[in-house]
């Protein structure tokens, strides 16, 4: 007979996230997790074949507050919004921001090659409308590239006293959205005037 399930999956879930919020996804094993939760480790083992499942587990449920996190955004600048949501979940999860980085997890990869999510989430903006999917990749690419650098910097407590601010890091993160849309749409013949009425502020 199966031993009797003390604690339901979503709870183990949350134990182990726990863990990794403060030690990484390494921290996580089936004894760390049943410690966590003051059990022995037959309840583990009732919902999870092994440390790899729960880890599988713990990772989505990282990504899904990530995705939250940018729903969450409303600023109308889905490159704000995106980049605001990075700053958010590398201040509030902090090591887990910089396992997403840095872990080499099959999950993690696929995540990182597929922005289909975000890309729909620009489209949302007119100012994207008349760029093609390849432009759109592009500057997504380069948009990643700004906000990992500066993500990392809050996750590390490396930002400048005066980007500690949200309203200063929003500045910040709407004038690199500039510089990046008037390049490509100079590439479409765009004028810039256009592209400064729409966002406001200097290049």
């Amino acid at each position: 007979m199966a031993p009797k399930t003390k604690f339901t999956k979503e709870q183990i879930i949350d134990a182990a996230f726990d863990i990794a919020s403060s030690e990484g996804f390494a921290g996580i094993t089936i004894r760390s997790v049943a410690a966590k939760l003051g059990s022995s480790i037959a309840p583990i083992y009732v919902n999870f074949k092994d440390t790899e499942e729960l880890l599988e587990a713990v990772i989505e449920k990282t990504l899904m507050i990530s995705k939250q996190i940018l729903q969450e955004q409303q600023s109308g600048d889905p490159f704000k919004d995106i980049g605001m949501a990075s700053l958010l979940f590398a201040k509030k999860y902090s090591v887990l921001f910089l396992e997403l980085i840095n872990s080499k997890h099959p999950l993690l990869k696929q995540q990182h090659s597929s922005g289909g999510f975000l890309i729909e989430h620009m489209r949302s903006d007119p100012i994207f409308s008349r760029l093609s999917d390849e432009q759109l990749e592009l500057i997504l690419l380069k948009m990643k590239l700004f906000h990992t650098g500066i993500s990392v910097m809050a996750a590390s407590n490396q930002l400048p006293d005066a980007f500690e601010d949200e309203a200063q890091l929003a500045a910040l993160l709407n004038s690199t959205a500039i510089d990046l849309i008037v390049a490509a749409h100079v590439q479409n013949e765009k004028t810039i005037e256009q592209l400064i009425q729409q966002y406001g502020g200097p290049l």
